[in-house]
C-alpha cells in the first residue's frame, strides 16, 4: 500500500532586503517615583519562585495592568506607518506607560535595552527598537508588557505597515485565529498541551508552521514564571491547568 506524501510546510522567504539592525538610541530613563520590578537595576530576575496560581487580589491587579498594556499597544499600533522608526514606537510606548505610573517590563529584563519589543518581518520575537524606518509592505509585531501595582500585564499584536502582501494578510489572520483557538482550549483540569494541540492543528490546516524555540509563559508577580506553554503539541507538557493560573498564549 503506497503512503500518501505529506505536504511540506512552505518556508516564508526573508525580507528583500533582509531586516538589518539599525542604531540604538540611549536607554530611556524612568523617574524614581515609579514602582519598579526587582530586576530593574540589576537586569537579573533571578530564579522563578512565585506560585503558578494567582489569588483574587493579584488577578484584579493583573486586570488593571493588562488594561494599561492594551491601551498602550493600541496607541503604538496607531503610529505604525512607512517611515516611522521602531525607536519612535519605543519612545511612544515608554512615555505612555510612565503616564500610568507604570514601568515598561522589558526595560533591563536580562539586559534588554528598550521598553518594548518590535519584531519586523522574519524577526520572530524580542526585536530591539532601533533607527530602521518601517517600510511599505513590512509587518511588525509590537509586544507590550507593563509592571503596575506589583504585577505584569503582557500583550502583543502584529500590524501591517501600509499595503502588505496577500500572503502576509493571511499569515496575520490565521495566526490570530490559531491564538483564539488556543485560548478556547483553556479549561481547568486539562493539561496545558491542549493549547498547543489546538494552535498547531489550525496552523497545519493552513500550511503554516509553529515556532518551537519560543513559547508562552506564566506571568503575574514575575514577568516570566516557570510555567511553560508550548504553541505546538507536546505530550510531555502535562502540567494541569488550575483555576487562578495566569499565562500568555502568543
Amino acid at each position: 500500500v503506497s503512503k500518501r506524501k505529506r505536504k511540506a510546510t512552505p518556508i516564508a522567504p526573508p525580507s528583500v532586503p533582509p531586516v538589518e539592525a539599525g542604531l540604538l538610541s540611549p536607554t530611556r530613563l524612568v523617574p524614581p517615583n515609579i514602582n519598579k520590578p526587582p530586576y530593574a537595576l540589576t537586569g537579573d530576575p533571578g530564579n522563578s519562585t512565585s506560585s503558578l496560581v494567582r489569588d483574587d487580589d493579584e488577578i484584579k491587579r493583573m486586570e488593571k495592568a493588562g488594561e494599561i498594556a492594551a491601551l498602550v499597544l493600541l496607541e503604538a499600533g496607531s503610529n505604525v506607518a512607512p517611515g516611522v522608526t521602531t525607536d519612535k514606537i519605543d519612545e511612544i510606548v515608554h512615555e505612555m506607560i510612565l503616564s500610568f505610573d507604570a514601568y515598561p517590563s522589558p526595560l533591563n529584563y536580562r539586559g534588554f535595552p528598550k521598553s518594548v519589543c518590535t519584531s519586523v518581518n522574519e524577526v520572530i520575537c524580542h526585536g530591539i527598537p532601533d533607527s530602521r524606518p518601517l517600510q511599505e509592505g513590512d509587518i511588525v509585531n509590537i509586544d507590550v508588557t507593563v509592571y503596575h501595582d506589583g504585577v505584569h500585564g503582557d500583550t502583543s499584536v502584529t500590524f501591517p505597515v501600509g499595503e502588505v502582501s496577500e500572503r502576509d494578510i493571511r499569515l496575520i489572520k490565521e495566526t490570530r485565529k490559531a491564538m483564539e483557538l488556543g485560548i478556547e482550549a483553556v479549561k481547568p483540569g486539562k493539561p496545558v498541551n491542549v493549547i498547543g494541540r489546538a494552535i498547531e492543528r489550525h496552523a497545519k490546516r493552513h500550511a503554516l508552521g509553529v515556532v518551537r524555540e519560543f513559547i508562552g509563559h506564566g506571568v503575574g508577580t514575575e514577568f516570566h514564571s516557570s510555567l511553560q506553554i508550548p504553541h505546538y503539541y507536546d505530550p510531555y507538557a502535562s502540567a494541569e491547568i488550575l483555576p487562578g493560573m495566569t499565562f500568555t498564549i502568543e
